[in-house]
């Protein structure tokens, strides 16, 4: 449990940043890792509770045991720590570096707001191994001589492969873009989450037998139909990459664009690659000298905003049609649970202009252009309060209000009437399958992570794939030891 008395006696500390003014000047991680010996004494902070909330199913949604290799930090067996987080973590550099970390919500100490900077730890763990090369390939002592597919290569579709080929199966992998990773490559920017991590998982899984085929889009270049005869099972984890329609007047104005497009087309810019892509606009999107508005409150609108000041934005205004949370949450009406209260992300802090309780109800152009943005006031029902009117002027707008579904043009399009899926309430959907044994209503044919249960986090993904191949190999051998 680390140190008895090290949540009485030490401080929690988490890592700084660097400033504003100089990390919107480039697009590479600006986070200050802590010392090794800061990282014993935050691990020592952990009380190892009775009931560990941390990594329960309020807490963390891989089940990382938390306090067991805390303990082994204060004990200074980073090697036996990084072992046991990677038995229920198959990426944690990367979940270390981009989850919102509910399980430090669900710390006993954040009942006093002070909780064990977890997410710290992990990712100190995670960078450590591999500086001391204890991230190595580890292919199976023997082989199946089954063969999956696995059609995605985001987070749910990595890490089932990854769990699939140590169990002896020979696993292909599709992807349709130029390079593995899905949106954790091309959705989440480099100055979150640099992209080398995403290729050293791949190269070690090539040592475990995993082969990538990349550039192919299972549906449009390849048929659905030929892995199902070639492959004893299908998975498939194509993400929800479809933008909930926001349904605003305008919208099909030059200077508006979902989201992603504008993230996607910055991470290629980054990585040196083509903007041209199969699946987003190829439009130069470049927000440098302009007044941008991001149209939502969420990750995807904060990582516009980061984007958007690197790119040279003169003011950047999210809008967000929630009533602004309160600054502390209750927390015996909340903890353990994810509390609403007022979050800042470092992209937000480095200048953007909030708004709250604020609908967007048209974008404005002259000959075809974007020129301002329209919007109100709305009360707690978000309905639009009479004579609340207001225009902000904007070059770019971004619409970041979520997605609602799968791509249907290529997997779900093929399969048509036979593969069930399921519509939330929302309007939003998902393959029908349930998180038991992951199975479609296409025979051999399985499906996580996002394009399962909606959009979600990358963390909720990889336990999505480690799931479903579990029950692949249960499935295809009648018995299995990989884990839940």
């Amino acid at each position: 449990m680390g140190k008895v008395t090290g949540f009485l006696e030490i401080d929690r500390h988490t890592p700084k940043y660097q400033p504003a003014s100089d990390r919107i000047r480039h697009f590479k991680e600006f986070t200050l890792p802590l010392e090794d010996g800061e990282v014993v004494k935050q691990a020592a902070r952990c009380m190892d509770c009775g009931i560990p909330f941390c990594h329960g199913p309020t807490g963390c949604p891989v089940n990382n045991q938390i306090p067991d290799w805390n303990d082994l930090i204060y004990n200074g067996d980073w090697e036996s720590a990084i072992r046991n987080l990677h038995s229920t973590n198959n990426f944690p550099e990367i979940t270390g570096r981009i989850c919102p970390a509910p399980c430090e919500e669900a710390c006993t100490l954040n009942l006093e707001d002070i909780p064990v900077a977890i997410k710290t730890v992990e990712q100190a763990i995670a960078d450590k191994a591999y500086a001391s090369g204890f991230v190595t390939p580890q292919p199976p002592v023997s082989k199946t001589g089954k063969k999956v597919a696995v059609i995605g290569s985001g987070p749910a579709g990595m890490a089932a492969a990854q769990q699939l080929g140590r169990a002896g199966h020979k696993v292909d992998v599709f992807e349709r873009e130029s390079r593995i990773g899905g949106l954790m490559r091309y959705g989440i920017p480099d100055f979150k989450m640099e992209k080398h991590y995403i290729d050293a998982r791949a190269k070690q899984m090539e040592g475990e037998g995993v082969t990538f085929h990349t550039g192919v889009n299972i549906g449009v270049d390849k048929p659905v139909s030929e892995l199902l005869a070639e492959f004893d099972a299908v998975l498939y984890c194509g993400g929800s990459e479809k933008p909930r329609d926001a349904d605003i007047p305008g919208e099909d104005l030059g200077g508006v664009h979902p989201a992603m497009n504008f993230l996607v087309q910055q991470n290629k810019r980054v990585a040196g690659e083509n903007i041209a892509s199969v699946a987003w606009n190829s439009e130069p999107i470049l927000a440098g000298g302009k007044h941008v508005v991001v149209v939502g409150g969420g990750d995807t609108a904060s990582d516009c905003v980061g984007t958007a000041f690197r790119q040279g934005a003169v003011r950047v205004t999210q809008l967000d049609i929630r009533p602004q949370p309160p600054e502390k949450e209750d927390k015996l009406s909340v903890w353990p649970y994810w509390a609403t209260k007022m979050r800042t992300s470092s992209s937000q802090a480095e200048g953007a202009e909030r708004e709250f309780q604020v609908a967007t109800l048209e974008f404005i152009g002259e000959n075809g252009m974007l020129t301002h943005v329209k919007c109100c006031e709305v009360d707690e029902a978000r309905k639009p309060i009479a004579g609340s009117e207001f225009f902000i002027r904007a070059d770019l707008a971004f619409i970041a209000i979520g997605f609602s579904g799968p791509a249907e043009a290529g997997v779900i399009d093929e399969l048509g009437g036979s593969l069930k899926i399921d519509v939330d309430r929302r309007g939003g959907t998902s393959v029908h399958a349930d998180d038991l044994d992951y199975r479609s209503t296409v025979d051999k044919f399985f499906a996580a992570g996002d394009a399962r249960r909606g959009q979600s986090l990358v963390v909720w993904a990889i336990r999505e794939g480690r799931q479903a191949a579990r029950s692949i190999d249960e499935f295809l051998m009648g018995e299995t030891t990989l884990p839940r």
